[in-house]
């Protein structure tokens, strides 16, 4: 029978298959001390461990400069919106244009990683996403439209690589060491995000030309590839049997899991304000300066961009401490509570809304302690990004993993930060078409349309706690299968 997500916690789907272990005898998450059982193939014990740390080791490097290349524009998003002479709203649309093609992209390659060789999809899209990069290079003013296209495209690339690289990591580690292996590929999520803002706006310095920051990370992918080719086996051993369900099929089941189903929604909320903190930030902080009178309005080519490495330095601390202090805190509380992940989640995103909302209405008077708020209340989502990957794996069965990350891609892309990056620019043009064009209101438009960021912080928590709710049932159910 069909669950309800809202009505019975305790609803499940019956599946006929083996009885579950009584609860004493189990142990969950990264504290997992026995193998699932049944006619599915397991990792074997006798791989050695070299060759399962040098894939993940490959595959942390490869997301490094996915999030590099993802987070360029944002960190010389004042260089590109002069050159081409963009409106906020239009500015915003960049990274919506980015999103919108690589969450589209994102259920097809589930579909392929679940089927497939996942080593010739993963090196299909570095090499893709690595050329149309470089490509975005030279691009000229009177085409800005092809910069709008070409982001896209990067996005369907970096699609192919986000679906299938967590559901390998997961089947190199089974037993205790798959939250710690997901830490460390989650935490170039952040790291890549503050280096590409560094990239970019170092890049846009020393050469004069911000178009030389899109020609870094074509070298580094290049590199990524061929470590990929080397190093990672051709056949990566699978969990599970020959996949014997239809997508529909697959998605169905998922739609029934409410572990999956509010986790992916309270991961939307965390990718709406990422997304609009990624795009936004440093331009805040520039308008920020110039109403305090601490800077100039950039009327140059090449414009100030200390902003970008500061955000973008505080991107990297607080990631890592982040997704450090995120799992660590998962791993002791789960000892105690099973239901501590999505708990963490919802604390995490709680504290965080309230330290972005505090961040906004210091920084006309206090540059200083803006960048404080923000860099807590991005420590407080970075603490969630390798739970919430943790929580679908033990959650969803290992044959349906790459689909459930690819419609939780899906989901969280465009309900999240597919839109929040345009909407936070749209709601700051309105609001300086109804005011006067100064300084005083281009500052508060996006001062005021950040708050709305504050609200989905809020409701992300909201989705958590109901995660709680029905993970511990969902979790058992999976282990059936």
């Amino acid at each position: 029978h069909e669950t309800s997500c809202l009505k019975n916690p305790s609803a499940h789907e019956s599946t006929g298959l083996q009885s579950q272990p009584p609860p004493e005898e189990q142990n969950y998450g990264a504290t997992e001390a026995h193998e699932r059982q049944g006619p599915f193939v397991s990792v074997s014990r006798n791989r050695p461990a070299k060759r399962g740390y040098l894939t993940v080791g490959v595959l942390c490097y490869a997301n490094l400069i996915n999030f590099m290349d993802w987070f360029i524009v944002p960190g010389i998003l004042l260089d590109i919106q002069q050159y081409f002479n963009l409106r906020d709203e239009e500015a915003g649309l960049l990274q919506t244009a980015f999103i919108l093609c690589y969450m589209v992209a994102a259920p097809f390659f589930g579909y392929l990683g679940d089927r497939y060789n996942r080593k010739i999809i993963l090196g299909a899209g570095i090499f893709f996403w690595s050329a149309v990069t470089l490509g975005t290079s030279f691009i000229s003013e009177s085409y800005h439209w092809m910069f709008f296209l070409s982001r896209g495209l990067v996005g369907i690339g970096t699609a192919s690589y986000s679906t299938v690289a967590p559901t390998i990591i997961a089947d190199q580690f089974d037993e205790g060491k798959r939250t710690t292996m997901l830490s460390v590929f989650y935490i170039c999520i952040p790291v890549g995000s503050g280096l590409g803002y560094v990239l970019a706006s170092s890049m846009a310095n020393v050469t004069g030309d911000w178009h030389w920051a899109f020609r870094v990370t074509p070298c580094l992918g290049g590199i990524a590839l061929v470590l990929l080719i080397k190093l990672v086996p051709h056949k990566i051993q699978r969990r599970t049997e020959a996949h014997r369900t239809t997508w529909w099929q697959d998605v169905i089941s998922l739609g029934k899991n409410c572990s999956f189903v509010w986790s992916t929604l309270g991961l939307t909320a965390m990718a709406f304000v990422t997304g609009a903190l990624g795009m936004w930030v440093p331009m805040f902080l520039y308008r920020a300066q110039v109403v305090q009178g601490t800077v100039s309005p950039c009327a140059e080519k090449s414009c100030n961009s200390s902003n970008s490495l500061i955000f973008g330095g505080i991107t990297i601390g607080t990631g890592i401490l982040g997704v450090v202090a995120g799992a660590e805190a998962a791993r002791r509380l789960r000892k105690i509570n099973n239901r501590g992940d999505p708990l963490i989640c919802a604390t995490s995103m709680f504290v965080s809304a309230l330290c972005l909302f505090i961040a906004l209405m210091m920084a006309q008077r206090s540059i200083t302690s803006t960048f404080i708020f923000i860099a807590l209340g991005e420590l407080f989502l970075s603490a969630n990004w390798a739970v919430v990957t943790d929580i679908l794996l033990y959650v969803v069965t290992p044959r349906r993993q790459s689909t459930a990350i690819a419609l939780q891609i899906l989901v969280s892309h465009l309900l999240g930060d597919a839109g929040s990056p345009y909407l936070v620019g749209a709601i700051s043009s309105v609001i300086q078409a109804n005011n006067n064009h100064s300084v005083q209101w281009s500052f508060r438009s996006l001062q005021y349309s950040f708050i709305i960021c504050v609200f989905v912080g809020v409701i992300g928590g909201g989705f958590f706690l109901l995660t709680s709710f029905y993970v511990e049932d969902d979790r058992k159910e999976a282990e059936k299968h």
